[in-house]
């Protein structure tokens, strides 16, 4: 009988130790207010893609009917820029990362599976 209360009470301090420590880094996740860290954690949950911007503004311009055809002019090579910027820039976010990671370890399980 008395092991079972030991027992059971070193899982409450367990867990009490636990909460504390998620406690902690939650008031310390708080702490970080500053501006910059706030604009880098929110571009890794949203990256900016240019390239998709540049298009689509690209072919808004191509689309527009003008008599002297400046924007198609524009148009084109603003097509052309953004699917540049699209190959250069990556717009991953933290969420492509993990789907990546996953597929990344299914794979070498399914090799780890086919060569044991």
């Amino acid at each position: 009988m008395v092991d079972a209360v030991k027992k059971r009470l070193e899982k409450l301090r367990k867990f009490s130790d636990s909460a504390k420590r998620r406690a902690d880094l939650y008031t310390d996740i708080v702490k970080m207010d500053d501006a910059h860290t706030a604009r880098s954690l929110g571009a890794l949950q949203k990256a900016s893609a240019p390239g998709k911007k540049l298009q689509k503004i690209g072919f808004l311009m191509l689309w527009v009917p003008e008599p002297t055809g400046v924007t198609c002019a524009v148009g084109g090579p603003m097509i052309v820029a953004g699917r540049y910027l699209d190959k250069k820039y990556n717009g991953a976010t933290i969420h492509d990362i993990g789907h990546e990671t996953k597929s990344a370890i299914s794979s070498i399980k399914d090799f780890k599976n086919s060569v044991m």
